[in-house]
């Protein structure tokens, strides 16, 4: 008895509807937990929004930066340098718009905070004649609100 090895596949299938239908099946089945094993690991996997993501970083960014801005700046308006003030608090900005996102989602009442504060210091700083009085106030209580956000 001799077996000839150069049978074509098709012809395998062809007189034997039975492996045809085994060999079929296991493809589908293979295929079928492949895809299931797919759609479980993405199940699974947590579930990190852009945004939290953004808090995240905005609480590691928002000390230093936001700090050193306001404490340049408190340090110009206590020696009565106004100008030096308000060019460091125009860096504020800078270092703000990175972080402001995560903070308003951890913490809307900080947020607002600080854009108050933002606006009343650049205000001061604007006016023909600012005062140490009120704009020291402002600085220390945006320093206090800053800090506050760092241990969130």
């Amino acid at each position: 008895m001799s077996y000839d090895f150069d049978v074509d596949i098709l012809s395998l299938f062809m007189f034997n509807p039975k492996i045809a239908f085994i060999v079929t099946a296991i493809s589908f089945l293979t295929l079928a937990g492949c895809s299931n094993g797919e759609q479980s690991a993405v199940e699974t996997s947590p579930d990190v929004s852009p945004a939290s993501q953004t808090a995240t970083t905005s609480t590691e960014q928002t000390g230093q930066g936001l700090l050193n801005v306001v404490n340049n700046t408190k340090s110009a308006v206590e020696a009565g340098d106004f100008a030096k003030a308000k060019t460091e608090f125009d860096k504020f900005e800078d270092s703000w718009k990175p972080v402001e996102d995560g903070i308003k989602a951890k913490s809307p009442e900080n947020y607002k905070a600080i854009e108050e504060s933002m606006d009343k210091i650049e205000g001061q700083l604007k006016a023909s004649k600012p005062s140490k009085e009120e704009v020291l106030p402002e600085l220390q209580s945006l320093e206090k609100t800053i800090t506050s956000v760092e241990k969130l």
